[in-house]
């Protein structure tokens, strides 16, 4: 005969397991809201960056559309290098200068050597990088400032291309 096994009662819970306590239902939504603020937020966020992102992403196309030169709007145009740092710091400086201005200011563009338009409006003018051209709003060239300048400087530089155009 075969033995009898003892039977012991089933455990319910797995060995070391702790029971959580069940939140009440006010805590399970509280908790509800606070994801949906977080995720709310999170898109607001997100959205925002996306928004800001394009429109800098516009800016710098335009920056680079050297058909802007001769429209109408006096313009400066840096010949720049990506890879260079002295063109690095005048592009800094050149900004900084046009925030400087009061009233109207000039088209900034940048044509870089490193593509092909802008190495051919470069090789137009017969410069080199770290330069700047500037064009009255029919596209004459005005003014070749070569080389590293101060924000100062270009504030002035610029003031006087937005007068001169203004008199034309």
């Amino acid at each position: 005969m075969a033995k009898k096994r003892k039977q012991t009662p089933k455990k319910s819970k797995q060995r070391g397991a702790t029971q959580q306590p069940q939140q009440s239902n006010a805590a399970k939504a509280q908790s509800r809201r606070a994801m949906l603020q977080y995720g709310g937020l999170g898109a607001v966020l997100l959205l925002g960056g996306g928004y800001f992102g394009t429109r800098a992403l516009q800016a710098s196309i335009a920056e680079t559309d050297l058909t802007r030169v001769g429209q109408g709007t006096p313009a400066v145009v840096q010949i720049h290098d990506p890879g260079c740092p002295i063109c690095n710091k005048l592009q800094k400086e050149a900004r900084k200068a046009l925030d400087a201005m009061d009233g109207d200011q000039p088209a900034y563009l940048v044509a870089n050597i490193k593509t092909l338009e802008g190495s051919t409006f470069a090789a137009n003018y017969g410069v080199p990088h770290v330069t700047l051209l500037t064009f009255d709003g029919e596209g004459q060239l005005v003014d070749t400032l070569r080389g590293a300048r101060e924000a100062a400087e270009l504030t002035t530089a610029f003031e006087s291309l937005m007068r001169r155009d203004a008199r034309s």
